[in-house]
This record gives structure tokens, C-alpha cells and sequence, in this order.
């Protein structure tokens, strides 16, 4: 198949996913093709049947904000037109998913037509989406797609109960390639974190106000009171220097480390022990999952579709959205012991086997032949 994956090439999960599915696909022999305004960060080295396609914005005085939605509508058009790509897979339905539209109906008046897959990942629903700027053209792009996909039950279920949404959406979760992230740790990089031999727990995220990144300190403040400790975050974003004052306040400075952005995630979580995740919402989870795939156990909240990969006292704990305390007694009970501790790291990375790319890349190739099938019997 020759498909066009339209997504943000940024560190957040649906540009990860998307970039992983089409690494997957390309090979599996499927020609993929790339559609955004930098080339996503995990789309790093040289990898056969895969195509890079970057969106050009031009900037004019008249325009206060430059039209990236229709610049996108043209790029796609015109690597369909030149690639004869059989489908368009766009994930993130802001605003992918009405430019993907108007993409369409451009190539129906030269008559061509190219069916439109919609990924539904989180925030595109769950808080931009319903903004009243944006909910009529997200609920019109979404009922235009041929099909609709979200990573998980409770994100389908939160499509439908604030979108007027007239087509199935089928749920395929998100995956995590589980060998990538099956790796022994590098001894000289945990002694520089942990000298002494001390716990690590970790946070990785883009540090918005639903991640709670405060949460986690005082998290780690109750566990470092008790066993000695080290925390690391992982990532950046506007509530990373309210992090760091709390920081300060509790005197935990010295014990806690901000590391940025990475792309190598597998490395970090390999010397990780615990990992935390105290977000308001989490549509699926991948942070959790890929610390699960490196045999991570995670301390998270049952929020959103967390509770679909969670499985309470074996991969971890999931506690209340803000409960610290609970979540904090939670860590303490997987850190207190080697033996515990080791019970948690091999449920984690056993139960992390059920969403190994493997096994749900198939089901977006499935679904791909369904849509082509439907394209064909209509014609």
C-alpha cells in the first residue's frame, strides 16, 4: 500500500505514535509518506520506503497568522496526486482532519479519491476540540472521514458523548515496541544519577498543568523521606519552573534532576525503578507503557483510559487525580524491598507484551484493506 501519515513531528504521544506506525509499516513493504512542517523526531536515520514531505508556510504582511491548514491541504494534495497514494492517515484531528477534508474534495473535482483515516489521540477531543472555535469543524471533519480510530475506550467514549459523531469509531490502543525498550541498563550512567545506590523514579512529559507535574515532587518528597532516592524528569514545558521552585521549597533540590527533552527514552528508563504518572487526564498513557515495556512498574492516576493498561497491584498502583498521599504510600510499598520491587519490574514488562507493536500494527494494516475494499465496491 502507498499511505500518507499526516501528524505533529513533536515529542507528544500522537506524533510518536503515528511516526512508530509508519516506521512499522514501511517495513512491512508499505510505501509511507510523511506529511508535516519538520521531519518527526523519531523519524531519525535512513529507512527504506519511507518519504519525507515538508509543509511550506509562506509568510505574507497580510496575514497575522500564517495559514498552516492550507498550506497542509496543498502539500497533501500535491503528494497524493504525485505519489499515487492509495489512503490518508492523519492523526490528531486539529487540525489534520479538516485539512485532510479539504484535500479531498480539491482531488474529487479533478476525479481522484482518497479515503481519510482519523486518529483520535487525546487533547483534540478532550480540551481543544470542545472549545466552541473549534467543536462544529472537528465534529464535521471527523463524520467526513471514511474511518475513525481512537487509542482507547474511554477516548471513544468521550468522542461520543461531546460530538454529535454519526460513524463508528473503532478503538485500536496505542503500542509500544517492547524490544526497543528490552535493554540492560548502563551501569556508569546510574552511578552519575544514583551513587549510592539509591532509588530512581522518573517523570516524562510535556509539563502542561494536566500533568501535575508538582504532584510528583511532593510524591517524591514523601518517598525520599523514607528511602533514599533520586527523581529525574524527562521533558519541558510551562510548568517545569513551578516544579523547580517547589523544588527549592522542599529541599529536595539536590535529589532531583531535570534532564529536558529526550529522544532516547529507552535509555533513561532502563536505569529508572519507579515511574510516575500523576496527570488530570491521559487518553491512553504511552509514558506509562513504554516504563511498562522497559519493566518499569508505575504509580499513576486512574484517570482517563489509564485504567485500561493499569492492572492495580501487579504493574504498579493507579490512585485519585491530586490523592499524594495515597500515590505516595503507593511508591513506598514497590520501593521499600529488592524482592518487591522485582515482582512489580517483571509483571510491568510482561504485561507490556499485550500492546507490542507487533501485535496492533496488523490491525491498522486491516483496517487500511476495509476502507480500500469499501473504496472499490463503491466505484
Amino acid at each position: 500500500m502507498r499511505i500518507g501519515i499526516v501528524c505533529y513531528p513533536t515529542f507528544g504521544g500522537s506524533g510518536v505514535l503515528a511516526t512508530e506506525l509508519g516506521k512499522a509499516l514501511a517495513q512491512q513493504g508499505h510505501h509511507v509518506h510523511f506529511i508535516t512542517y519538520q521531519q518527526p523526531v523519531r523519524l531519525n536515520g535512513f529507512i527504506p520506503n519511507i518519504f519525507y514531505h515538508e509543509v511550506q508556510v509562506p509568510t505574507y504582511p497580510l496575514f497575522d497568522y500564517p495559514p498552516y491548514e492550507t498550506a497542509l491541504a496543498s502539500t497533501m494534495v500535491d503528494v497524493i496526486k504525485n505519489n499515487n497514494l492509495q489512503l490518508l492517515h492523519v492523526h490528531y484531528a486539529i487540525p489534520h482532519a479538516s485539512a485532510a477534508y479539504m484535500a479531498k474534495k480539491i482531488l474529487e473535482a479533478e476525479g481522484l479519491h482518497i479515503p481519510v483515516i482519523t486518529t483520535l489521540h487525546g487533547t483534540d477531543i478532550t480540551l481543544v476540540g470542545r472549545d466552541k472555535t473549534y467543536a462544529p469543524v472537528v465534529t464535521f471533519s471527523i463524520n467526513q472521514s471514511d474511518a475513525i480510530t481512537a487509542v482507547s475506550q474511554n477516548l471513544r467514549d468521550e468522542t461520543f458523548k461531546h460530538f454529535k459523531i454519526e460513524k463508528n469509531i473503532e478503538v485500536i490502543h496505542n503500542f509500544v515496541d517492547v524490544a526497543r525498550f528490552n535493554r540492560k541498563p548502563i551501569d556508569a550512567f546510574k552511578k552519575v544519577i544514583a551513587p549510592e545506590g539509591e532509588r530512581i523514579l522518573l517523570h516524562a512529559s510535556n509539563f502542561r498543568k494536566i500533568k501535575r507535574v508538582t504532584d510528583v515532587v511532593e510524591i517524591f518528597y514523601n518517598v525520599h523521606k523514607k528511602i533514599p532516592s533520586k527523581l529525574l524528569f524527562v521533558g519541558d514545558g510551562p510548568e517545569r519552573a513551578t516544579a523547580e521552585q517547589l523544588c527549592r521549597q522542599l529541599k529536595v533540590c539536590d535529589d532531583v534532576r531535570f534532564v529536558g527533552k529526550q529522544e532516547q527514552m529507552e535509555d533513561i528508563l532502563a536505569i529508572a525503578d519507579l515511574f510516575l504518572l500523576t496527570s488530570e487526564y491521559e487518553s491512553f498513557g504511552l509514558a506509562a507503557l513504554e516504563a511498562m515495556a522497559a519493566g518499569i512498574p508505575v504509580v499513576s492516576t486512574n484517570a482517563g483510559g489509564l485504567p485500561e493498561i493499569m492492572v492495580q497491584g501487579i504493574v504498579g498502583y493507579m490512585g485519585d487525580v491530586g490523592d499524594v498521599e495515597t500515590l505516595s504510600h503507593y511508591a513506598i510499598d514497590i520501593l521499600q524491598n529488592d524482592e518487591r520491587l522485582q515482582q512489580f519490574k517483571s509483571a510491568a514488562a510482561k504485561h507490556a507484551q499485550a500492546f507490542d507493536i507487533k501485535s496492533i500494527v496488523p490491525l491498522y494494516e486491516k483496517l487500511y484493506e476495509e476502507v480500500l475494499s469499501s473504496e472499490l465496491v463503491n466505484t
